[in-house]
Protein backbone atom coordinates (compact mmCIF):
# COMPACT_ATOMS: atom_id res chain seq x y z
CA UNK A 1 0.00 0.00 0.00
CA UNK A 2 1.31 3.43 -0.93
CA UNK A 3 0.89 6.48 1.22
CA UNK A 4 -1.01 9.47 -0.05
CA UNK A 5 1.90 11.84 0.19
CA UNK A 6 3.84 9.85 -2.34
CA UNK A 7 1.30 10.69 -5.06
CA UNK A 8 0.94 14.38 -4.30
CA UNK A 9 2.17 16.44 -7.27
CA UNK A 10 5.07 18.72 -6.43
CA UNK A 11 4.80 22.39 -7.22
CA UNK A 12 7.50 23.82 -9.43
CA UNK A 13 9.73 26.38 -7.72
CA UNK A 14 9.67 29.93 -9.07
CA UNK A 15 7.46 32.94 -9.47
CA UNK A 16 4.15 33.22 -11.18
CA UNK A 17 3.63 35.79 -13.89
CA UNK A 18 1.37 37.82 -11.57
CA UNK A 19 4.03 37.95 -8.86
CA UNK A 20 6.63 39.03 -11.38
CA UNK A 21 4.38 41.80 -12.75
CA UNK A 22 3.72 43.13 -9.23
CA UNK A 23 7.48 43.36 -8.62
CA UNK A 24 7.99 45.14 -11.95
CA UNK A 25 5.18 47.62 -11.14
CA UNK A 26 6.66 48.41 -7.72
CA UNK A 27 10.15 48.85 -9.19
CA UNK A 28 8.79 51.20 -11.86
CA UNK A 29 7.05 53.37 -9.27
CA UNK A 30 10.20 53.57 -7.14
CA UNK A 31 12.27 54.41 -10.21
CA UNK A 32 9.83 57.17 -11.22
CA UNK A 33 10.23 58.75 -7.78
CA UNK A 34 13.97 58.23 -7.36
CA UNK A 35 15.29 59.58 -10.68
CA UNK A 36 13.80 63.09 -10.45
CA UNK A 37 14.95 63.36 -6.83
CA UNK A 38 18.45 62.31 -7.82
CA UNK A 39 18.55 64.85 -10.66
CA UNK A 40 17.41 67.60 -8.26
CA UNK A 41 20.18 66.80 -5.78
CA UNK A 42 22.83 66.66 -8.51
CA UNK A 43 21.66 70.02 -9.86
CA UNK A 44 21.80 71.54 -6.35
CA UNK A 45 25.34 70.26 -5.81
CA UNK A 46 26.43 71.89 -9.07
CA UNK A 47 24.81 75.16 -7.97
CA UNK A 48 26.81 74.96 -4.76
CA UNK A 49 29.98 74.56 -6.79
CA UNK A 50 29.09 77.66 -8.83
CA UNK A 51 28.30 79.77 -5.74
CA UNK A 52 31.55 78.67 -4.12
CA UNK A 53 33.54 79.61 -7.23
CA UNK A 54 31.86 83.03 -7.41
CA UNK A 55 32.62 83.76 -3.75
CA UNK A 56 36.20 82.50 -4.12
CA UNK A 57 36.79 84.77 -7.10
CA UNK A 58 35.24 87.71 -5.22
CA UNK A 59 37.71 87.06 -2.40
CA UNK A 60 40.57 87.07 -4.89
CA UNK A 61 39.34 90.41 -6.25
CA UNK A 62 39.35 91.85 -2.73
CA UNK A 63 42.90 90.60 -2.11
CA UNK A 64 44.00 92.12 -5.42
CA UNK A 65 42.43 95.45 -4.50
CA UNK A 66 44.02 95.45 -1.03
CA UNK A 67 47.50 94.91 -2.47
CA UNK A 68 47.12 97.26 -5.46
CA UNK A 69 44.87 99.85 -3.86
CA UNK A 70 43.57 101.61 -6.96
CA UNK A 71 41.25 99.28 -8.81
CA UNK A 72 39.93 95.81 -9.22
CA UNK A 73 41.03 93.71 -12.17
CA UNK A 74 39.30 91.80 -14.88
CA UNK A 75 42.50 89.98 -15.86
CA UNK A 76 42.24 86.28 -15.09
CA UNK A 77 46.00 85.78 -14.66
CA UNK A 78 46.13 88.44 -11.91
CA UNK A 79 43.53 86.45 -9.95
CA UNK A 80 45.11 83.02 -10.28
CA UNK A 81 43.13 81.80 -13.29
CA UNK A 82 44.44 80.99 -16.74
CA UNK A 83 41.37 82.48 -18.43
CA UNK A 84 37.73 83.34 -17.88
CA UNK A 85 34.94 81.85 -19.95
CA UNK A 86 36.32 78.32 -19.62
CA UNK A 87 34.67 75.61 -17.54
CA UNK A 88 35.60 75.55 -13.85
CA UNK A 89 35.40 72.78 -11.28
CA UNK A 90 33.44 69.87 -12.68
CA UNK A 91 32.90 71.73 -15.95
CA UNK A 92 29.29 72.83 -15.59
CA UNK A 93 29.83 76.58 -15.02
CA UNK A 94 32.14 79.29 -16.31
CA UNK A 95 33.16 82.54 -14.62
CA UNK A 96 33.27 86.09 -15.84
CA UNK A 97 34.44 89.30 -14.14
CA UNK A 98 33.03 92.68 -15.10
CA UNK A 99 34.94 95.78 -13.96
CA UNK A 100 33.63 98.31 -13.25
CA UNK A 101 30.53 96.54 -12.06
CA UNK A 102 27.82 96.61 -14.67
CA UNK A 103 24.35 95.33 -13.92
CA UNK A 104 24.08 94.02 -17.46
CA UNK A 105 27.48 92.39 -17.94
CA UNK A 106 25.57 89.15 -18.53
CA UNK A 107 22.39 89.21 -20.59
CA UNK A 108 19.26 89.34 -18.40
CA UNK A 109 21.20 89.64 -15.13
CA UNK A 110 19.64 93.08 -14.52
CA UNK A 111 21.29 93.70 -11.15
CA UNK A 112 19.65 96.40 -9.12
CA UNK A 113 21.98 99.16 -7.95
CA UNK A 114 25.36 97.95 -9.24
CA UNK A 115 28.12 99.58 -7.18
CA UNK A 116 30.00 102.61 -8.49
CA UNK A 117 33.61 102.28 -9.65
CA UNK A 118 35.96 100.98 -8.47
CA UNK A 119 33.91 97.83 -8.42
CA UNK A 120 33.47 94.38 -9.92
CA UNK A 121 30.81 91.79 -10.58
CA UNK A 122 31.68 88.10 -10.66
CA UNK A 123 29.22 85.96 -12.61
CA UNK A 124 28.91 82.19 -13.04
CA UNK A 125 26.89 80.96 -16.01
CA UNK A 126 26.24 77.39 -17.18
CA UNK A 127 28.53 76.04 -19.88
CA UNK A 128 26.73 75.54 -23.19
CA UNK A 129 26.18 71.89 -24.02
CA UNK A 130 26.26 70.74 -20.39
CA UNK A 131 23.22 69.48 -18.50
CA UNK A 132 23.26 72.42 -16.09
CA UNK A 133 21.98 74.61 -18.94
CA UNK A 134 18.65 72.86 -18.31
CA UNK A 135 18.46 74.30 -14.79
CA UNK A 136 15.53 76.63 -15.31
CA UNK A 137 15.39 77.84 -11.71
CA UNK A 138 18.95 79.16 -11.43
CA UNK A 139 20.46 80.27 -14.72
CA UNK A 140 23.29 82.47 -13.43
CA UNK A 141 24.85 83.51 -10.12
CA UNK A 142 26.59 86.79 -9.38
CA UNK A 143 28.13 88.74 -6.53
CA UNK A 144 29.45 92.29 -6.65
CA UNK A 145 32.09 94.27 -4.78
CA UNK A 146 29.70 95.32 -2.02
CA UNK A 147 28.58 91.74 -1.42
CA UNK A 148 25.19 91.88 -3.14
CA UNK A 149 24.21 88.44 -4.35
CA UNK A 150 22.16 87.97 -7.49
CA UNK A 151 20.68 85.05 -9.40
CA UNK A 152 18.31 84.70 -12.31
CA UNK A 153 16.22 81.95 -13.83
CA UNK A 154 16.96 80.74 -17.34
CA UNK A 155 14.21 83.11 -18.53
CA UNK A 156 15.93 86.09 -16.87
CA UNK A 157 13.63 86.57 -13.87
CA UNK A 158 15.19 87.41 -10.50
CA UNK A 159 15.43 84.33 -8.27
CA UNK A 160 18.18 85.43 -5.88
CA UNK A 161 16.64 84.26 -2.60
CA UNK A 162 15.91 80.76 -3.87
CA UNK A 163 19.13 80.20 -5.83
CA UNK A 164 21.53 81.34 -3.12
CA UNK A 165 19.70 79.16 -0.56
CA UNK A 166 19.38 76.02 -2.71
Amino acid sequence: MQSRSAHRPTRAAGFTLVELMVVVAIATILFAIAVPSYITYVRQSRRTEARTAVLDLAGREERFFSTNGAAYTGAANQLGYTAFGVPIGSGYYQLKVCTPADGNCVANLNMLNPPAAPSYTVVATPVAGQSQVNDTQCGAFAVDSVGQQHAITSAGADNTAYCWAN
